[in-house]
């Protein structure tokens, strides 16, 4: 137990603080979360009162102390967040590639990219033709696209007009029609798009309504809701989840994803 003098008590504070708790104590003081396990086990009531004091002092002589701390809080925090990500993925592998889902690029490519996206998301949108040009120029890369209309009725109509028009052979000339038009999709503008590609607009219509689309898009949002996936667009890339429109992000992990392949 320390010895508190006038002389010593701060360097020996230092030490034990350091070797029970670690960095982060500046965090879980401030919080008043004074009494963790490992501070009732190791001070007294008066004792912890006066690292409190000493740490709040050191903190105004120093205010990068507080800094540090919750660096260090944010970095645990993203680590925890990347294990629980992974473990998502893993356990919902099967669905995640599932080989009914629409794609673009060789079945056999080295990296996939799962992406989630809403036809009516500007995020989406934003990204479809960087993505499209990186497929273009890469090979090796296969892009998967699963349905999530979270953004009301008009994208729901949407994603069942691409998964109809799936069935006529047309998914992704339908689907670039989707995102490069307005993002006020209505029956009329599927229909124009459906008559633009020389669809069959009947049999779109009743595909649109089928069942098994509907179930489709429920699992589609189910999946997402297992990942952890709140908006779009939303990307599976080897073992990560890469949520936002930054490429750069998604071609980082489809590195991280190839790099681990060959190891």
């Amino acid at each position: 137990m320390p010895v508190f003098t006038k002389q010593n008590r701060y360097w020996r504070l230092d030490r034990k603080i350091s070797r029970a708790l670690g960095f982060p104590l500046c965090v879980m003081l401030c919080t008043a979360s004074l009494g963790a396990t490992a501070f009732a086990d190791s001070f007294s009531t008066e004792q912890r009162s006066e690292i409190v004091q000493i740490v709040r002092d050191a903190m105004v002589k120093d205010p990068t102390i507080l800094q540090d701390a919750i660096s260090a809080w944010k970095a645990d925090q993203q680590h925890q967040q990347e294990v629980t990500n992974r473990q998502a993925i893993a356990a919902n592998r099967p669905q995640i590639y599932n080989a009914m889902d629409p794609s673009v690029g060789p079945a056999k490519a080295n990296v996939t990219v799962i992406e989630f996206y809403d036809p009516r998301c500007p995020y989406c949108r934003q990204v479809d033709p960087m993505l499209s040009l990186w497929q273009q120029h890469d090979p090796d890369l296969r892009i998967v696209y699963k349905d999530l209309p979270i953004l009301g009725p008009p994208s729901v109509i949407g994603s069942q007009a691409a998964l109809a028009a799936e069935r006529q052979g047309a998914y992704m000339p339908f689907r670039a029609a989707l995102m490069a038009s307005p993002p006020n999709i209505d029956s009329a503008m599927v229909h124009r798009i459906s008559d633009e590609l020389g669809l069959n607009w009947t049999k779109l219509q009743k595909d649109m309504n089928d069942p098994a689309i509907a179930q489709r898009l429920a699992d589609n949002e189910q999946l997402a809701q297992k990942l952890g996936i709140q908006g779009t667009p939303g990307f599976v890339v080897g073992d990560q989840l890469v949520v936002g429109s930054s490429l750069t992000d998604v071609q980082a992990a489809a590195d991280a994803a190839r790099k681990s392949a060959k190891q």
